[in-house]
C-alpha cells in the first residue's frame, strides 16, 4: 500500500495576450498567475504549498517555463518595490 500523499497534476498555461497564464488542476482553473509568485499563492490557497514550484514534475509548464512571464514581469517587478 502506498501512503504517499497524491497531488492531482497541475498545468501552468501558456502566456495570455496581457502575459498571465491560468492554473488549472484537472478542469478545475485555479487561479491567473502574473508571476510566479502568484503560481506559488495559487497553490498555497488550494492546500497544495507542500510543492516545489520550480522543480516539481507535479507542474506541467506550456509554452514556457517558471521564468517566462512576458509582458508582466516588469510592471511585477515595479509592483514589489514601492
Amino acid at each position: 500500500m502506498n501512503d504517499s500523499p497524491q497531488y492531482p497534476h497541475i498545468v501552468v498555461h501558456p502566456p495570455a495576450l496581457d502575459g498571465s497564464r491560468r492554473v488549472t488542476s484537472g478542469d478545475a482553473v485555479l487561479g491567473v498567475a502574473s508571476h510566479l509568485d502568484d503560481v506559488v499563492e495559487i497553490l498555497r490557497l488550494a492546500d497544495l504549498d507542500r510543492i516545489e514550484v520550480e522543480e516539481s514534475d507535479l507542474i506541467e509548464w506550456q509554452g514556457g517555463g517558471p521564468d517566462d512571464w512576458p509582458g508582466l514581469s516588469e510592471e511585477h517587478g515595479r509592483r514589489h518595490e514601492e
